[in-house]
């Protein structure tokens, strides 16, 4: 099924650059205006000149933040600030982080996939996406000619088959290798010798993949195949347009860490708001769990964990107390959700988040998207609320890993902003040119 190849990574010349930690940047979809110049103060050469350029007042067709994208990296290439690999290779990366205290490695293979279509069933998405992201990046690629971030995709491995392979190609030879920031580290290993990469390659023939992070980039690589394939009189199957870097990680790596996108909502007119607990009160049985209760998210954790009811909590209809909404009208709440979305779907926390509380109770349309923003902590967006930055928070629980896959094997797709892979690959690691 999946086609994996080895490649010729650029990645950062450290004797120029010096710190790693310095240079390396997160994906563009989580570079806000804030961030973006934090990192432009880090460092003359962090990657955020290529993946998340200044937008200027002043931009053209000929001069924009896509055109400049693709100068810096020609200019760094010149210069020896990016560096290329003299043979084709596999990745082994590893990377060290902290999540609620606790500390984990996350193992990834970083190679070349072969973009297939979507009715193929090869590579399978389970969330939707948006056509100004895909946009962005389709402009990007088209300007730089390279996937500066990889696609976070995920693989079956219950035999441990490929764990096995990987664990015994590494060595000492740390190909990069980045110093501790604030409990997050990457170490690279390359794999280039010729019956390790073929045992490696030929270990995903019978997989399908599943894309966990970066639709909107794998969507906008299948966007630009089609068009240099339509463009061309004579296309090699081997081009490397056809292929998309991604890291590939197994559903049952220890360091796979799924935080829930809980739902902040702001600036809803008090028409909207009122009357909003007797609508709830018709389709959810409400408890109050009091803020000030003793052990109040151990008591959280619990009622959440308990399957026999979708459960879900939102703060904002009082300041003293959380409501637990326990959903008791299935059938009504499945008549709210499109009819062609699967049993699973329907059962999502998110799903009754989106279709029946926000788009039904409180008539909120796709115009109003600029009011729902999202937070990976809970008590981080019931704060949110208590100082008044937002109205209302909904709290859901995180996604597991095999219910991603159900999703996906089922040719659904979950609501936008249904999980949240922590922490983010990043960018500027390794890239790979599709010339």
């Amino acid at each position: 099924m999946a086609e994996i190849r080895p490649f010729r990574a650029v990645y950062y010349n450290k004797s120029v650059v010096g710190n790693l930690s310095d240079v390396i940047c997160p994906p563009y979809d989580i570079i806000n205006p804030q961030l973006e110049e934090e990192l432009y103060q880090r460092s003359k050469y962090n990657f955020v000149r290529i993946e998340h350029n200044r937008q200027l007042p002043q931009d053209a067709d000929i001069d924009n933040r896509y055109t400049r994208s693709g100068d810096k990296l020609k200019q760094w290439l010149e210069q020896k600030v990016l560096i290329t690999s003299k043979i084709p290779a596999i990745y082994i990366h590893d990377h060290y982080f902290i999540s609620q205290g606790r500390q984990y490695r996350r193992r990834g293979l970083i190679v070349r996939v072969k973009i297939e279509e979507w009715h193929k069933n090869i590579i399978r998405p389970h969330e939707g996406t948006l056509a100004e992201a895909r946009s962005d990046r389709i402009n990007l690629l088209e300007a730089i000619k390279a996937n500066t971030s990889p696609i976070m995709t995920l693989y079956e491995d219950r035999e441990k088959r490929i764990h096995s392979i990987l664990e015994s190609q590494k060595t000492n030879n740390i190909l990069i290798s980045t110093k501790d920031d604030n409990g997050e580290r990457h170490e690279v290993w390359q794999v280039a010798e010729p019956q390790a990469v073929s045992e490696i390659c030929d270990s995903f023939a019978d997989k399908a993949l599943y894309i966990a992070d970066g639709h909107h980039r794998y969507e906008s690589a299948l966007i630009y195949k089609r068009q240099l394939t339509a463009s061309s009189s004579v296309t090699r199957a081997d081009a490397a347009f056809n292929f998309a870097m991604m890291t590939l990680m197994d559903f049952g790596d220890p360091g796979l860490v799924i935080l829930p996108p809980h739902r902040l909502l702001r600036g809803l007119p008090e028409s909207k708001l009122a009357g909003l607990a007797d609508k709830l009160g018709s389709f959810f049985d409400i408890e109050y769990l009091p803020l000030n209760m003793a052990d109040l998210w151990q008591r959280v954790d619990g009622l959440l964990t308990d399957k026999s009811k979708i459960k879900l909590i939102l703060f904002g209809l009082d300041r003293q107390n959380l409501s637990l909404l326990a959903l008791r009208d299935v059938v009504a709440a499945d008549r709210m959700i499109p009819y062609f979305h699967s049993e699973l779907y329907k059962r999502l926390d998110v799903s009754i988040v989106d279709h029946v509380i926000l788009e039904e109770l409180l008539g909120l349309s796709s115009e109003d998207e600029i009011k729902i923003s999202y937070n990976y902590d809970r008590r981080d967006a019931v704060n949110d609320v208590l100082n008044q930055e937002h109205q209302l928070a909904f709290i859901v629980s995180p996604v597991k890993a095999e219910t991603i896959k159900e999703i996906a094997d089922a040719g659904d797709r979950m609501p936008r902003k249904s999980t949240y892979f922590y922490p983010k690959l990043p960018s500027g690691l390794i890239i790979n040119r599709l010339v």
